[in-house]
């Protein structure tokens, strides 16, 4: 079991930065690959980025390449996104995801509760 918690959200104005930060419990956190999604009003939930378990490989959505970076310390249990060049479109809550595939156990997945980004124009 793996619990997830967010913090970081907030309002921001357009142009501007905000870093997310989602601490994991547990001891099983570096086998996890994780990763960002949001959802914003009336939208389905769409991913953002994700990094893999090692930290060396990291994945985004075009609409974030280049303004995000996802980063993780397994030493802290914490896996970060440094969002930059913030727009309004950016505006939903964002969720952190854990997975985690094992032979023959099949797929693992745990969700945070989310925090709210607001960019104001």
């Amino acid at each position: 079991q793996v619990q997830l918690v967010e913090s970081g959200g907030g309002l921001v104005q357009a142009g501007g930065s905000l870093r997310l930060s989602c601490a994991a419990s547990g001891r099983t956190f570096s086998s996890y690959a994780m990763g960002w999604f949001r959802q914003a009003p009336g939208k389905e939930r769409e991913f953002v980025a994700a990094i893999s378990w090692s930290g060396g490989s990291t994945y985004y959505a075009d609409s974030v390449k280049g303004r995000f970076t996802i980063s993780r310390d397994n030493a802290k249990n914490t896996v970060y996104l440094q969002m930059n060049s913030l727009k309004p479109e950016d505006t939903a809550v964002y969720y952190c995801n854990a997975q985690r595939f094992i032979i023959g156990a099949g797929v693992s997945e745990y969700w945070g509760q989310g925090t709210q980004v607001t960019v104001s124009a």
